[in-house]
């Protein structure tokens, strides 16, 4: 039996001049070479002719935008979950680089006692446990749809952000939740790949970066 994979994609660079964390907030879309990032991703699904029957994504603009060239490249239509969005975080809106970065505020450092859970966001543990379970629920939908029209498996692509697919490949590759945000391999338009079997659970396939070429110019600093 063919195992049925999961693609998860990154979005593409953010359009961010006050190079804040902006989380969840709104109307952070893609900048120009965020949307160039997002079509080479789309570009390496169809070039792969991934068997997908599911367009999974994130709500926030960044995510929708990314989406686009996916859905039409592969024919699908987005399904938004809330399940795969960034996390919540205390330090949306601030700068957390440069001069006075939020951080050092003496206000904030209560906000820093516990990196493992952690104190300054939702907990990793809570964020783990949302993506299981839309990744879960989606691929089973997949395969019984697929099965309904005549066909071995279907994969999922999930378009989502750093933190929840960083979770997902600690947890996959059973590591610790806590870690080092700056050591993340969670590169803009990346995309991780899962292989799911219901007897034996997930293993990490693979790992592309087919915006690799656009990544030395880009701005990455709205991560959680």
């Amino acid at each position: 039996m063919q195992a049925q994979r999961i693609h998860i994609v990154r979005h593409g660079e953010v359009f961010n001049p006050d190079g804040v964390l902006y989380g969840r907030l709104p109307n952070y879309g893609l900048s120009r070479r965020g949307h160039r990032m997002a079509a080479l991703a789309a570009e390496d699904l169809a070039e792969r002719q991934v068997p997908a029957a599911r367009l999974v994504v994130s709500p926030l603009q960044r995510t929708r935008e990314s989406a686009a060239p996916i859905a039409e490249a592969l024919g699908l239509e987005p399904i938004l979950d809330e399940r795969v969005i960034e996390p919540w975080n205390t330090f949306e809106g601030k700068r957390m680089h440069g001069d006075r970065p939020a951080w050092r505020e003496p206000r904030s450092w209560s906000s820093l006692l516990r990196p493992w859970v952690p104190s300054w966001g939702e907990p990793y543990a809570e964020v783990k446990a949302r993506m299981r379970e839309a990744i879960l629920e989606h691929a089973a939908d997949a395969s019984r749809e697929a099965r309904a029209a005549g066909h071995a498996t279907a994969d999922v692509i999930v378009v989502s952000h750093q933190l929840p697919i960083w979770m997902v490949h600690r947890a996959v590759s059973q590591q610790p939740l806590p870690h080092n945000p700056a050591k993340r391999r969670c590169s803009l338009s990346s995309i991780t790949v899962l292989e799911y079997h219901p007897a034996t659970g997930f293993v990490e396939a693979d790992y592309r970066e087919p915006a690799a070429s656009e990544l030395a110019a880009a701005t990455d600093q709205g991560a959680v």
